[in-house]
C-alpha cells in the first residue's frame, strides 16, 4: 500500500504584494521546506512531489537536500487546478503503483506528520475513498484520495480546488477534525499573529 504526497507550492501569493509566501519563515524554516519535511516525516511509502511555479528560482533552493521531486507548473497562473493536475501526473509517473495520495498546500504551518498519518489510518478504518480535515464546519486540505479520484481531480479547471471533488462525492468521505489546519497564511495579519506566538 503506497501513499504519495503532493505539496502545492506554485501560487503567486498576490495578497502578499509580490512576496513569495512559500519563502515566509516560521520558526526559522520557510513554509515550503516545512511542508516538504512534514510530508517526508509521515513516511507513507510513496514519493513526495512538490509543485513549483511562481519564483521557482527562489523557492527550489529551499528544498535542497530533501528527498522530494520538484515538478514545474508553467501554467500556475491558470489556478490551483493546473497544479493539482500536473502534480498527479508527476506522482503517477514516478510510482505507478500508488493506490492513494494526499494533497496538501504549503501554507498550513500546523499540519504535522501525525495528521497525515491519521488521514491514512482513518481511510483504512472507514474504507472511504477520501479523508479530509474538517474545521470551521467545512472540509479542507490536506486531504487523502483513493486512486480512483485522480481522474476527477485532474479534470478540475481554473480556481476549482480539490474541495470540489470532496463535496461532490461526500458519501465517500470521512473526516479528521483538526482546527489548527484552519491556520493557512493568506494575509499579513495571519503571518504576524503566528510570528508573535
Amino acid at each position: 500500500m503506497l501513499t504519495g504526497i503532493i505539496v502545492l507550492a506554485a501560487g503567486s501569493s498576490k495578497r502578499f504584494g509580490g512576496i513569495s509566501k512559500q519563502l515566509l519563515s516560521i520558526n526559522g524554516t520557510s513554509l515550503v521546506r516545512h511542508a516538504a519535511e512534514v510530508a517526508l516525516a509521515a513516511n507513507l511509502g510513496g514519493p513526495v512531489v512538490v509543485v513549483l511555479g511562481d519564483r521557482r528560482d527562489l523557492v527550489a533552493p529551499e528544498l535542497d537536500g530533501l528527498a522530494v521531486t520538484l515538478i514545474d507548473n508553467p501554467t500556475h497562473t491558470d489556478g490551483i487546478a493546473s497544479s493539482v493536475k500536473i502534480g498527479l501526473a508527476g506522482l503517477f509517473l514516478m510510482e505507478p503503483r500508488i493506490d492513494k495520495f494526499i494533497i496538501m498546500p504549503c501554507d498550513q504551518p500546523y499540519v504535522s506528520a501525525a495528521l497525515l498519518q491519521q488521514l491514512v489510518v482513518t481511510q483504512t478504518e472507514t474504507d472511504k475513498g477520501m479523508v479530509a480535515t474538517r474545521y470551521a464546519d467545512q472540509v479542507h486540505m490536506p486531504a487523502l484520495f483513493a486512486r480512483r479520484y485522480a481522474e476527477p481531480l485532474a479534470a478540475l479547471t481554473g480556481d476549482k480546488a480539490p474541495k470540489w471533488v470532496l463535496i461532490r462525492h461526500k458519501d465517500d468521505l470521512a473526516e479528521v477534525g483538526f482546527e489548527l489546519a484552519a491556520i493557512d497564511l493568506d494575509l499579513w495579519p495571519q503571518v504576524e499573529a503566528l510570528e508573535k506566538k
